[in-house]
């Protein structure tokens, strides 16, 4: 073979093809070197902290200074403007959309004021504004214990840090008013040193605890559940542990599911509250979503909850958790479509099936519930003894634990619809049944009529039958964000003025 000096000689295209070749690699090799050299710069001003400050810091707005992409997500829960079928992010009157609720909740603070929940930038301020927190002014005190800041704030790890759980939860919701102002964020999930994933609420760790597994084992998978589950769990306030303390607890000491936590309760005779009308001993299911998610299809094959409702996104190069924690159907491309390949239209069809089908048995065991706590009161009101509504009553105690379990499970029909379908469907069983022993009360008085379905097709209505004072409720509300808020907040801004932050 020629050399190439003298094959050029003999075809010099030859030479200036190798030169234009020659140009096109060096060119290549320097886009390279350059966007390798801007990946890490980027990676430098990402990662590098631009501010120093506390583990305990609350104010998410400090946090963003050092991770502005993850914190530029979590602004956008701010946003309220998607809808599905079934709800969506915008703040929703729930008793507005559907009065039953405010009988099945005859006699507790629900049944005055319960609205969808709305991003995580909202805490703060929706818990101040509902009517079940009260109007707490002067003497007068909030009708909830401080337990409930529990999931609203990253100034609740601040302040277990000084005072320990115990300590926090004692007293009334207004006394910690001035302290909790930073909404739910950054330090309620991770270490500010390491920001590794941590849990941040004993209540947790508490409750694995006492069924003999250790958090601080679980996997980074894992973790990604477990922060969420820190909050989105079904609890109650034990009276019981510490002497004038609501002690925020897990009941899974029996197991996770709706059967095991009911057992846990009958077990230790707990009850939230007495219906107003049928004299029950109630439970107020609050928001199993970790356990429900457990049991679906999702949990058994290893996704976790960040998987779908925060998913990995890239940025610059960068990749990076999307702090925007929001519904997947609002993000099927990042969310669903990584593992399932089927269009976004068809995934959203599947989803909205299987929760029309679970709401339409729901509704039913809903409007059973209305007609069992009625005609419970028709058999008090005709003189039945306690001796023999007591089976009347547990049965409409399980049959509505059943119904709220399913209700109040944020995503169940779609987390685990199997499961969330049989739950429903025992809780139909339960009701019929209370009707059917009401049924034979009623004959053993001498009563053979039909108990009318009360007049409760709109809120206002079935507050009025319940015999909610909301005119008073509604200006007192009004009174107290005008004058009590602006005090807290005002009190809230100096301190954080005093608190340790050094600029790198």
């Amino acid at each position: 073979m020629k050399p190439i000096s003298e094959q050029i000689k003999e075809k010099p295209y030859l030479g200036w093809l190798l030169f234009i070749a020659t140009i096109i690699v060096v060119f290549i090799l320097g886009l390279f070197a350059s966007s390798v050299i801007e990946r890490r710069a980027e990676a430098v001003f990402a990662y590098t902290p631009q501010v120093e400050y506390d583990n305990r810091e609350p104010r998410n707005e400090i946090w963003g200074q050092n991770f502005p992409r993850e914190f530029q997500s979590y602004y956008q829960t701010a946003d309220t403007s998607f809808k599905s079928k079934h709800n969506g992010n915008a703040m929703i009157d729930m008793i507005d959309v559907d009065p039953r609720l405010v009988v099945l909740w005859a006699g507790y603070a629900f049944s005055k004021e319960y609205n969808q929940g709305r991003g995580h930038y909202y805490a703060i301020e929706d818990i101040r504004n509902i009517l079940r927190t009260g109007a707490p002014k002067g003497k007068e005190k909030s009708p909830m214990p401080n337990t409930c800041w529990t999931c609203k704030s990253p100034d609740v790890p601040r302040l277990m840090a000084q005072t320990g759980p115990a300590e926090f939860y004692k007293g009334t919701w207004d006394e910690k008013g001035h302290e909790i102002v930073n909404p739910i964020g950054c330090a309620d999930c991770h270490d500010a040193k390491t920001m590794n994933l941590q849990i941040s609420r004993p209540a947790l760790i508490e409750a694995f605890q006492r069924i003999g597994k250790n958090v601080s084992n679980a996997s980074h998978q894992e973790m990604r559940s477990l922060v969420c589950a820190q909050c989105h769990v079904e609890y109650y306030f034990d009276k019981k542990k510490v002497e004038g303390v609501q002690y925020l607890t897990f009941p899974w000491d029996n197991g996770f599911s709706a059967d095991n936590m009911e057992k846990y309760y009958d077990d230790i005779n707990f009850t939230d509250w007495t219906h107003a009308l049928s004299k029950a001993p109630m439970l107020k299911a609050q928001h199993p979503g970790y356990e429900v998610h457990m049991t679906g299809i999702h949990a058994q094959r290893g996704v976790s909850c960040a998987d779908c409702h925060m998913p990995y996104k890239s940025e610059g190069g960068q990749k990076f958790t999307d702090h925007h924690i929001q519904s997947p159907l609002n993000n099927v491309a990042n969310s669903c479509q990584v593992c399932h390949r089927e269009e976004t239209s068809k995934l959203v069809e599947s989803v909205i099936e299987r929760q029309d089908k679970i709401i339409e048995n729901r509704d039913k065991l809903e409007e059973l519930l209305v007609r069992a706590h009625v005609e419970a009161k028709k058999a008090w009101d005709l003189g039945a003894s306690e001796n023999i509504m007591n089976p009347v009553l547990i049965d409409i105690r399980h049959a509505q634990w059943r119904w709220d379990y399913a209700a109040a499970s944020h995503g169940g029909s779609f987390h685990s619809p199997v499961e969330i379908g049989r739950i429903i469907s025992t809780g139909l069983v339960k009701a019929q049944e209370a009707r059917i022993k009401l049924a034979r009360i009623f004959a053993s008085l001498g009563f053979n009529e039909e108990v009318p379905y009360p007049d409760i097709n709109t809120k206002e209505k079935a507050q009025k039958y319940i015999k909610l004072p909301m005119d008073k409720l509604n200006s007192d509300k009004k009174e107290f964000l005008k004058t009590i808020v602006p005090e807290w907040d005002k009190i809230a801004s100096e301190r954080e003025k005093n608190y340790s932050i050094s600029i790198n």
